[in-house]
């Protein structure tokens, strides 16, 4: 399955994925406004800001809460307290990551993986020449070894950055040790039981899908951010 369809703020209202998806553009952005000393922002700023219309940032937002004031806008800081609560960001996110090629090794080595509470957890290989290395303090270790692992936090999620015909197995492996939230990077369709989360980044996926629109653009179309 894929991810559900949204999460429970503290409000008990229900946040559409869509929503949850934008959450972190939001936050980038008021991230930015924040480090320029931006102390409030109009939706309609954050909006242009985010490639989003104003209409469907307020809407987001008042998934959230109450935060804005009529004639002032949002308080930067504190609208971006209220997200990264939301987004889990003052939790602790083991992660552990099978397939420690290019990619895998650019994943753990980015910024996005050593913040806002995910922590490398452990890393698999299949390849000899990867297994033994250390990526960001952390040994490599044979994917034979990822069963003896478990059971792992219920907070673990799995990060799958193995070539196609290896994805299912490994997923597989992960499930049975507990993972319950998979990010996965390989070009494979995978099978999961219905209780475990699971998200695709294909970027192969995602070029065809930026070729489809070009093919149909026109040059006086806008572009919309999504």
């Amino acid at each position: 399955m894929t991810a559900p369809g949204g999460d429970r703020p503290a409000t008990g209202r229900r946040i559409p994925e869509a929503t949850v998806v934008r959450l972190p553009v939001y936050r980038r952005v008021l991230f930015e406004l924040l480090s320029e000393d931006h102390g409030t922002v109009h939706s309609v700023r954050l909006a242009e800001l985010a490639g989003v219309g104003a209409a469907k940032v307020r809407k987001d937002l008042s998934l959230l809460g109450s935060f804005g004031t009529r004639g002032t806008g949002y308080d930067v800081g504190y609208l971006l307290s209220q997200i990264d609560r939301a987004l889990g960001a003052g939790q602790d996110w083991p992660l552990v990551v099978v397939g420690v090629g290019h990619l895998g090794t650019a994943l753990v080595n980015s910024e996005g993986f050593s913040t806002r509470g995910f922590r490398v957890q452990a890393l698999f290989d299949a390849d000899p020449a990867v297994i033994g290395r250390e990526v960001r303090g952390l040994r490599v270790g044979p994917v034979d070894a990822l069963g003896q692992m478990g059971p792992v936090a219920p907070s673990t999620i799995g990060v799958v950055a193995t070539p196609a015909q290896a994805a299912q197995g490994v997923t597989d492996a992960l499930v049975k040790v507990g993972v319950r939230a998979i990010l996965n990077f390989a070009p494979q369709v995978l099978r999961v039981p219905a209780e475990v989360m699971l998200r695709h980044v294909d970027l192969s996926t995602e070029l065809q899908v930026l070729s489809f629109f070009q093919l149909r653009r026109r040059p006086e179309d806008p572009v919309e951010a999504r």
